[in-house]
């Protein structure tokens, strides 16, 4: 069966994040569920096998995406119920939220979203890491092959022609930018507060340095691992405390911005209705950019603390989209023309296995007519007269297969078969 290119997943527009968090991966997950989404398709593809098909996974905060190649009857079908049952969840709840994408359009979609174009934030960077990062992940875990290969090669490849020839990152508004202008709306002057920030990745480390940047009265990076914390602490002239110090010094922070790979909130109710008394009822700024979050939602019910998930900070990083919108139209224009490029590559790619067994029955014709030829020069035969019976028996043995097609059809059929064995035939002059 010929191998059918998927995606399949929900982002940030159809799906809220109460359910992406459910669907979220782990880091740890990755290569577990790249294995066993190659097992998934195998078992439900006539005749094939879990070494053919080929996964990989993207788990962002506004994305869970599974990319496929595979030979499954009804592969987009198989990729959807592979997301739920996974993370035990029922296929009715969360079929509605997800988009199936098959061959061309996954291939588009992917180079849309390396390229920032399906992000909350249009022409982000940060999507490109993450997507590198995704697949290499699947390619420690054994599952990628020729196609998927492939695609994100040229999916990267794509990126950075956009990102290279158009304007397409141009005024956007990061996600800590939006968490910036979100405390100014609390606090007038960030130079007054304490600031924290949870976790120590890539976006806190975006994070740190918008916050950084507007001179905090202090700046702390709570971490599992303190060396890590301290590490990037010191590029901000701050400080690293572990996380399980938590409890005791949350109280002293008035900005939160908690961004860890943790399965399990960090921050409960009961923590901050302790912190807030303890605050005087001073106003508490929080973002949690986790997904699963990072700090239970009732926390936002508090009085004094203002809770901003992943999904609020959406309304503020659409400001100044218009000015994108044809730098949009380029990039949109450039992904088309590298999507047929590669479904291009591909209908080459389902034509091999027929070369391959043209290949093997003609070698298979020569061996017999070499061997034939050997025979009659061992008996003594004229070595003139063996060339000439080599030769009329390899040109039979050819045209046997396309005289007996001709023959054997009719109509419209023989027409057709008449028409093209001329070309199939042609020799150079």
């Amino acid at each position: 069966m010929s191998m059918i290119l998927t995606a399949v997943g929900l982002n940030h527009t159809t799906a809220p994040l109460a359910l992406r968090e459910k669907v979220a991966f782990a880091p740890e997950q990755i290569g577990q569920a790249v294995a066993a989404a190659r097992s998934w398709f195998g078992q439900r593809a006539s005749g094939s096998s879990s070494g053919n098909n080929e996964a990989a996974i993207l788990s962002t905060c506004n994305r869970t995406e599974l990319y496929a190649a595979c030979s499954a009857d009804n592969p987009v079908d198989a990729a959807a119920h592979f997301l739920a049952d996974f993370h035990q969840l029922s296929y009715g709840d969360l079929r509605p939220h997800l988009y199936t994408l098959p061959q061309d359009n996954a291939v588009r979609h992917a180079f849309r979203v390396a390229s920032g174009l399906d992000s909350m934030v249009l022409g982000e960077a940060q999507i490109l890491g993450q997507m590198k990062n995704a697949v290499r992940q699947a390619d420690e875990a054994g599952g990628l092959g020729t196609y998927l290969h492939q695609m994100f090669q040229r999916t990267f490849a794509v990126a950075k022609e956009v990102r290279s020839t158009t304007e397409i990152g141009a005024h956007s508004v990061s996600m800590a930018a939006a968490a910036v202008r979100l405390s100014q709306r609390i606090f007038d002057d960030i130079a007054g507060q304490n600031v924290l920030f949870i976790g120590a990745g890539e976006m806190i480390e975006l994070c740190a340095t918008h916050f950084a940047a507007q001179n905090p009265k202090s700046l702390t990076i709570a971490n599992r691992t303190l060396e890590r914390g301290e590490s990037l602490a010191h590029r901000f002239n701050g400080k690293a405390i572990r996380l399980a110090d938590l409890p005791e010094q949350l109280s002293q922070f008035d900005i939160i911005v908690s961004c860890t790979a943790s399965s399990l909130p960090i921050i409960g109710l009961g923590l901050m209705e302790r912190v807030v008394r303890a605050r005087r009822h001073r106003p508490v700024f929080m973002v949690d950019l986790a997904v699963p979050r990072d700090i239970e939602p009732e926390v936002g019910k508090l009085d004094d603390v203002f809770l901003y998930t992943v999904d609020d900070l959406g309304s503020v990083v659409q400001t100044g989209i218009e000015n994108r919108q044809a730098a949009v139209a380029q990039a949109e224009a450039i992904i088309e023309n590298r999507v047929r490029s590669f479904m291009h590559w591909m209908d080459g790619r389902a034509i091999v296995p027929v070369i391959q067994d043209l290949h093997e029955s003609s070698e298979q014709l020569r061996l017999a007519e070499l061997d034939r030829a050997r025979r009659m020069l061992a008996r003594g035969d004229d070595a003139e007269q063996v060339l000439e019976a080599l030769s009329r028996g390899l040109t039979a043995k050819f045209l046997h297969g396309p005289q007996q097609a001709l023959h054997q059809a009719s109509g419209d059929d023989r027409a057709r078969l008449a028409s093209l064995l001329p070309q199939l035939f042609r020799t150079k002059r």
